[in-house]
């Protein structure tokens, strides 16, 4: 185990908010945090996570970064400016650079792929800030993260084949296979 890893029972707040638009991940995340310690609430939105946040500022919080009502960015400034000492995790489906800067500028500690699991949520929310995180036990594969890649720009281009082609520079009908086929794991 690693030394720079905090437990729960050292922190006297052990509150915890989750913000996710995903109700089965957010019910499960936070079943499996309540059995590793967290006072877990959760919201499914920006809107509902700062009316929360006025009545009850968490100590830790993961949020995703797409969410119904907004962006995950705005509520993490916001809930900076509440409690500057919370620890942040930011989730996406959509890994990119320049997101997970824009997160950790606005105040977020670490920045997680989904499909995240509850383990790798723990060490991120108390690894020791002052040390360089591990790699992740199981990262997303090279195939699958441009499996995500490809939907994420398919979603962004209102899910036109031809459109979506045309800017990943590839053949519409390759770009079809890859459409049709499960997520690699």
């Amino acid at each position: 185990m690693n030394n720079s890893l905090q437990k729960i029972s050292d922190f006297k707040d052990k509150s915890l908010l989750i913000v996710d638009d995903d109700n089965p991940f957010r019910d499960r995340l936070a079943r499996a945090m309540e059995k590793k310690g967290f006072l877990v609430s959760q919201a499914e939105g920006v809107k509902k996570a700062i009316v929360q946040i006025k009545t009850k500022k968490p100590d830790f919080a993961v949020v995703d970064l797409r969410l119904n009502d907004g962006n995950g960015l705005e509520f993490v400034k916001e809930l900076q400016s509440v409690n500057p000492d919370c620890k942040i995790i930011m989730l996406t489906g959509y890994g990119n650079i320049p997101t997970a800067v824009e997160a950790i500028k606005q105040g977020a500690i670490d920045y997680l792929a989904k499909p995240a699991d509850a383990e790798d949520i723990e060490k991120a929310l108390l690894a020791d800030p002052n040390e360089k995180a591990k790699p992740p036990e199981n990262p997303m594969s090279a195939d699958r993260i441009k499996w995500e890649h490809i939907h994420r720009v398919f979603e962004l281009c209102n899910r036109n084949v031809s459109e979506t082609a045309r800017r990943l520079k590839m053949h519409r009908r390759t770009l079809q296979r890859i459409l049709s086929k499960r997520s690699p794991k």
